[in-house]
């Protein structure tokens, strides 16, 4: 079903149309400084598709829960929701085909990058018979998908970014359209912005960010400057959806209000200096409290918090697991998470998809404890797939590695973590084989620019010795594997 709706209208009176289906197929992204119409040009957008498409909205401030009102939608405050319940939520959403704005209102940075992940990964996770069309809503995307480092543990942030990946990089096929916004190019996540399609940049004043918008509509670097210029709600349009040569537009009305819009100027109240004195520095009433900044979360509200809160109560203090303890779990999990991935096939599954199959396992092993999440999943499935050891991981100089790795993509860090196992024990280098095999592809050209890459960045060192074999040397800690003959069968 082709379906155009109007945004606006460009600078000669015309109509701006967007092709729906193929925006579906060719993803958005949105960029502009604060105040320049992002929000509402968004709001526009949903209002038009949404009798004609399912939506999911990601919102940060709470802009968009009055699409509720007007069009369905249901409102979902992540502050009364678990991750897992978000999760189950996600995968809901796409079996019953409901609109929702996901609504981080109150909720803590690290806290909505977690639950907008977790969102996000249920979505992706759904069953193949549920791969219906959604447009995927992100305001603020830099928040869960930032090009450099951020206040929040590592591990949020590779979850957050992990998925603003996926549904970017490979949510089309699951019928994820994502729709991002930003007002910094230069703090989204390169990977994710270049998987866009179809743009609409709006006013915008650094000069970083004016060259990185014009680059992506095609403009020479001279014409950048006219980012500065545009108005309010006026954007440049660009991608098979809009227009197939840069297109200045004006967006609409909308049907609904926002409210994060800024207030608007109002006269000041005449207050006598005394008076004002009096209002504002009058001593606090003995014995009331300092309220807090922001209300605590109310808790978990859903059926499946319900029905975990009608379990036995826990003890009331219960001792932390002793060394042996945690030591064992983790052999269990990585034994559990082993037995999976050798039944994985040729097809690399990810994290999301791991974790149903890691329970199911869990559970017909019989073993003790709750299974691993999926935070657990994303941080052993590398030493998994690389084959670590408990012996290489017991060496004091292991934890160099694993620094190193922590830079990498989330496909690389196996395959370099398999070569600086060999190289600390120096041990034959793995051959070609091998390493495709943990890199995930049958392709030797694959392999040769992965371990290029690695090289260019430093990370290794490869050293081809003629009648001898691969060498691959670990710079900074010196490690080097013994020769290794690339033509080596997988052991």
């Amino acid at each position: 079903m082709a379906v155009s709706i109007e945004l606006g209208r460009t600078d000669n009176g015309q109509p701006a149309l967007l092709d729906l289906e193929e925006l579906l197929a060719t993803r958005l992204l949105v960029q502009g400084n604060s105040g320049c119409g992002k929000s509402h040009l968004l709001r526009r957008l949903l209002e038009r598709s949404a009798p004609f498409v399912q939506q999911a909205v990601i919102d940060p401030e709470g802009d968009f829960v009055s699409l509720a009102e007007r069009f369905g939608h249901l409102v979902i405050d992540a502050a009364e929701h678990t991750e897992a319940s978000l999760a189950h939520a996600g995968e809901r959403v796409r079996q019953h085909r409901v609109s929702v704005v996901l609504n981080l209102e109150g909720v803590d940075i690290e806290g909505q990058m977690r639950r907008a992940a977790a969102f996000l990964d249920g979505l992706f996770a759904a069953e193949r018979r549920y791969w219906t069309p959604v447009l995927v809503v992100v305001d603020e995307a830099q928040l869960f998908a930032p090009s450099g480092g951020v206040e929040v543990a590592e591990e949020t942030r590779r979850a957050a970014l992990g998925a603003m990946t996926d549904l970017m990089c490979r949510g089309r096929k699951r019928g994820l359209a994502g729709v991002i916004a930003t007002q910094r190019l230069a703090k989204l996540a390169k990977n994710v912005a270049a998987e866009a399609s179809n743009f609409l940049m709006g006013r915008t004043f650094l000069d970083i960010d004016m060259a990185r918008a014009a680059d992506l509509l095609g403009m020479e670097k001279r014409q950048a400057e006219m980012f500065r210029d545009l108005e309010r709600g006026r954007f440049m349009a660009l991608g098979p959806a809009l227009a197939r040569r840069p297109l200045a537009m004006r967006i609409g009305a909308v049907e609904t209000e926002s409210r994060g819009a800024g207030p608007g100027l109002m006269p000041l109240p005449e207050t006598p200096p005394e008076a004002a004195h009096a209002l504002i520095l009058a001593p606090a009433p003995a014995g009331e409290p300092v309220r807090p900044r922001r209300p605590p979360p109310p808790p978990p509200a859903d059926i499946l918090a319900q029905l975990a809160a009608a379990r036995p109560a826990a003890p009331a203090s219960l001792p932390p697991p002793t060394p042996e303890e945690a030591a064992a779990r983790r052999r269990a999990q990585l034994a559990v998470l082993g037995a999976v991935l050798g039944t994985e096939g040729p097809v690399r599954k990810r994290p999301e998809e791991l974790l149903p199959l890691v329970r199911h396992q869990w559970s017909l092993e019989r073993l003790a404890g709750p299974p691993p999440d999926i935070a657990a999943i994303r941080r052993l499935l590398p030493l998994v797939r690389a084959g670590i050891t408990e012996e290489t991981e017991a060496h004091p100089d292991w934890p160099r590695a694993l620094d190193s790795a922590a830079a990498l993509l989330e496909r690389e860090v196996p395959l370099f973590l398999m070569l600086a196992q060999a190289a600390l024990a120096g041990a034959p280098c793995p051959g070609t084989e091998a390493l495709k095999a943990v890199y995930g592809t049958s392709s030797t050209s694959l392999l040769t620019t992965a371990l290029k890459r690695l090289e260019e960045r430093g990370c290794i060192a490869i050293l081809l010795q003629a009648g001898a074999g691969r060498v691959v040397a670990i710079p900074g800690p010196g490690w080097e594997t013994a020769p290794g003959d690339p033509e080596a069968a997988v052991a």
